[in-house]
């Protein structure tokens, strides 16, 4: 089978490459996907140099999500036959025209999306579904602000935030993304994320502040936010896309009455099982209904690889991008 792996780690890249691998055999308990499609996530570029927490033995193939149909099933697979059309996630393994997964990782394919946004919505509408529902307890009719909005997981929130009935204030780094967002999900405000934005959320909130900020920069952006969130606020700590870690003084949360909250949704779900499983069911039914609407910004063959790599460090995508094996 056709599959990019990791041979060895290395900065830009350079341990990759596309290799010819023996097809995989299922064990117990495990089901071969035929991939359709592979989605590309920040963990997986991190992974090819070893600068993420999860550091799999060499070689590997990369790939957390994926969508596919099932081409074989182990020992003991009872749940799952031949041909179902199914998503799944697994820590790597996907960016291969054959992936083999615990059959317990996989679910079925909500119909009403293409093999692209199938592989494309699981991981980032499960981080917006906890940042705003378990850890940001977003109401109807509250002001949300989603920092990096353009991004796979941004664009994620802004949907989901609006399926909440939130009022959205969407902040993307350029005119083009701030114009794809608008088109594509009607936030109340695309504004710019530069340094001066909470003044601007201020004026679009009457002066009273963002409810919920969803902040995956950091640095600058952590602390303007501060300046601009509400009494009783929840500023949502998703990550440091800035690489700069901000810290704040406890005095301000205080004097100003918000909280701030760490958003882990892997951890969530690890830490709390059935609720975990509950984040899952939900961000698939609001698939299933057609309430959340990926988005993908480019669908490459899988020897494209490295320009799809590069379009998330260059930070040019709006929405998702994929790879087809």
């Amino acid at each position: 089978m056709r599959a990019l792996q990791v041979a060895e780690l290395a900065e830009n890249h350079g341990g990759c490459a596309l290799a010819e691998l023996a097809l995989p055999e299922p064990g117990p308990g495990e089901v071969r996907v035929r991939v359709r499609a592979a989605a590309v996530n920040f963990p997986d570029l991190l992974m090819t140099r070893g600068a993420y927490q999860l550091k799999p033995d060499l070689p590997f193939v990369p790939g957390l999500e994926f969508s596919g149909e099932v081409d074989a099933v182990g020992e003991g697979v009872t749940d799952w036959r031949a041909g179902d059309a199914v998503i799944g996630g697994n820590r790597f393994g996907a960016m291969a025209e054959y992936a083999v997964v615990p059959a317990a990782a996989l679910r079925a394919k909500p119909a009403r999306l293409s093999w692209d946004e199938a592989a494309a919505y699981g991981v980032a509408y499960l981080t917006a579904w906890v940042a705003l529902v378990r850890c940001g307890r977003v109401e109807p009719g509250e002001w949300v602000l989603v920092h990096g909005a353009a991004g796979g997981v941004g664009l994620a929130t802004v949907d989901l935030a609006k399926a909440l009935g939130a009022r959205v204030i969407a902040a993307a780094s350029s005119e083009a993304k701030r114009a794809a967002i608008a088109a594509g999900y009607a936030p109340d405000a695309a504004i710019a994320g530069a340094p001066g934005f909470r003044d601007t959320v201020k004026e679009l909130t009457g002066g009273r502040g963002a409810d919920a900020i969803f902040d995956p920069v950091g640095g600058d952006v952590f602390d303007e936010s501060t300046r601009c969130i509400a009494f009783g606020g929840r500023l949502l700590v998703v990550g440091f896309a800035s690489g700069r870690i901000p810290e704040i003084s406890a005095n301000m949360p205080l004097i100003k009455g918000f909280s701030v909250v760490g958003v882990r949704a892997g951890e969530y779900g690890r830490r709390f099982p059935e609720r975990g499983a509950e984040n899952i069911a939900a961000i698939d039914a609001l698939a299933a209904e057609g309430r959340i609407r990926p988005h993908v910004h480019a669908a490459l063959d899988l020897a494209d690889w490295r320009e799809g790599f590069a379009m998330l460090e260059r930070r040019e995508a709006a929405g998702k991008v994929v790879l087809r094996p």
